[in-house]
């Protein structure tokens, strides 16, 4: 009876090759959601490590289903949960350190992302979260579990025909160039980008010698305009820091042009640039557009330095949260990240359609 509930299993996650988002654009059908990154990615696993860095409480989660805080640095979901329910493989994507998580959970993806992360080890030294090799190291742990329930063959198929997002990098800044300058006494910027982008190259062919082929690298956002940001640095005019801003498009412009290069060296990969930059730029300059009525200040308390440990069930909210592109100083809200599943459903993904049907069984 097992055995047959388990082919069945598979046979949903393997037997969909595609799927239809907004009826206007056929998505590949992937088998699992596999997730690395920072806090824009992490779904709930600081939870289960001693940091600082935590969304476990109120008003954290106070859109999530069931208005509860899970971990997840918003006021709902975030990017993963909603990519995948779109391409219907879940409703949420829970994190890989959670306890009594179950196999057949396992089988359709998990978040291995930590808040405070980065590719430099020294980001995490001071935010004591798990670094990105550190992830891939819960990665492998992943696989031979997922090997254990479903055997290697298997395993290894979900695996190849997963999406696999990488969300990191402005911690890298922040943390050890911008605020705290312990890089910026090694490296001038150019320097500090060679160093991350050979990390995140390393971390990417990683990723490949271990199974992923579709994966999704997002570039830096416009860290700038981040209100806390903004605060730091220009608290009277609330203007977007340019150097900062300019920092990350130069990184990006780099990203862009290196992924290629990764990809032409994987065989059978298809390694994508999220340009995350540019639509978030946009919703700052044409908040209208997106139904903002607030871009520079966070949602949680006065907007401008809340975030974490500061931002708790005490401290009051604006009234309407949709209506706010950050949900506190550093984290988008929702909204936003619906924005930007939209962005990645239409632009990115149908890229990885003409994988879908002629690597699923190979």
């Amino acid at each position: 009876m097992a055995s047959t509930a388990l082919f069945f299993m598979l046979a949903v996650q393997f037997g969909c090759i595609t799927t239809n988002i907004g009826n206007s654009e056929i998505m590949p059908r992937f088998p699992a959601i596999l997730i690395f990154g920072d806090s824009t990615v992490d779904t709930g696993n600081n939870n289960y490590i001693l940091t600082p860095f935590k969304g476990h409480h109120l008003p954290y989660g106070i859109d999530f289903p069931g208005h509860v805080p899970t971990g997840r640095f918003s006021n709902g979901k975030l990017v993963p949960d909603i990519l995948a329910s779109m391409l219907g493989i879940k409703e949420t994507v829970l994190p890989f350190l959670q306890p009594n998580i179950s196999d057949a959970e396992l089988l359709t993806g998990v978040s291995f992302a930590s808040a405070g992360s980065g590719y430099d080890e020294l980001t995490t030294a001071i935010s004591h979260v798990i670094p990105m090799s550190k992830q891939l190291e819960l990665f492998k742990d992943y696989m031979q579990r997922l090997e254990r329930f479903v055997g290697e063959k298997e395993a290894r198929r979900i695996a190849a025909n997963a999406l696999v997002i990488v969300s990191a990098g402005p911690n890298d800044f922040i943390f050890n160039y911008y605020d705290i300058p312990t890089r910026r006494l090694e490296f001038d910027i150019t320097q500090y980008q060679s160093f991350l982008l050979n990390k995140l190259q390393n971390f990417v062919k990683e990723l490949y010698d271990l199974g992923c082929r579709r994966i999704i690298v997002s570039g830096l956002p416009p860290v700038g305009c981040l209100p806390i940001q903004i605060t730091a640095k220009s608290q009277i005019l609330r203007s977007c820091i340019h150097k900062e801003n300019s920092d990350a498009l130069s990184y990006n412009s780099r990203l862009e042009k290196l992924l290629p290069q990764i990809q032409q060296e994987l065989p059978g990969s298809k390694i994508l640039y999220a340009d995350i930059y540019t639509i978030l730029t946009d919703m700052i300059n044409n908040p209208k557009k997106y139904d903002f009525v607030e871009v520079r200040k966070g949602c949680c308390g006065t907007g401008l330095l809340e975030a974490g440990p500061l931002c708790t069930h005490s401290t009051p909210v604006c009234e309407n949260h949709d209506q706010y592109l950050f949900w506190d100083s550093i984290h988008p809200g929702e909204s936003t990240y619906r924005w930007l599943s939209q962005y990645l459903a239409k632009q990115l993904l149908p890229k990885l359609s003409h994988l879908a049907a002629g690597d699923l069984f190979a």
